[in-house]
């Protein structure tokens, strides 16, 4: 198995554990609605990077932070445990930043639709500034046909 294999794997098992522990053994009156989106391990296997996004306030995200910053060392020993690796990584809490960018380009997304609707709107009304078939037709005396005629 390659490296970048066994750290994927590895990965993904923090990522199950990491969930499944927080949902039942971290009993912190502070921890919200919190869902683990990604886990990253560095390719040494030594640090684990795991991203969360919180359901709430800014009040409700601060006290999930909290409860996840103490609860941290608890994670990494039943991590240990459950993992039974030689070196268990050190955990990170990192706030996941896709609910806000998701919220950013929806309203990017509004703002291009409603100024495809204006500019529908005036394209409809448009007129030519000319006439609306600007190329002659009628044949002067002296000019050459055209060719293949």
């Amino acid at each position: 198995m390659s490296g970048q294999e066994r750290t994927r794997r590895l990965a993904e098992r923090i990522h199950e554990v990491v969930a499944r522990l927080l949902e039942q053994r971290v009993k912190d009156p502070r921890l919200g609605l919190v869902t683990i989106t990604d886990v990253r391990v560095t390719g040494d296997q030594r640090e684990a990077t795991v991203f969360y996004t919180c359901y709430g306030d800014a009040a409700a995200q601060a006290g999930s932070a909290a409860a996840l910053a103490s609860a941290t060392g608890m994670l990494r020993t039943e991590l240990g445990r459950v993992l039974g690796i030689r070196h268990t990584p050190s955990l990170a809490f990192i706030p996941d930043g896709v609910p806000e960018n998701a919220a950013i380009i929806d309203d990017l997304l509004r703002e291009a639709a409603a100024r495809d609707e204006v500019v529908s709107r005036l394209a409809a009304s448009a007129q030519y500034a000319g006439e609306a078939d600007p190329y002659r037709h009628e044949e002067r005396p002296g000019d050459d046909p055209a060719p293949g005629t």
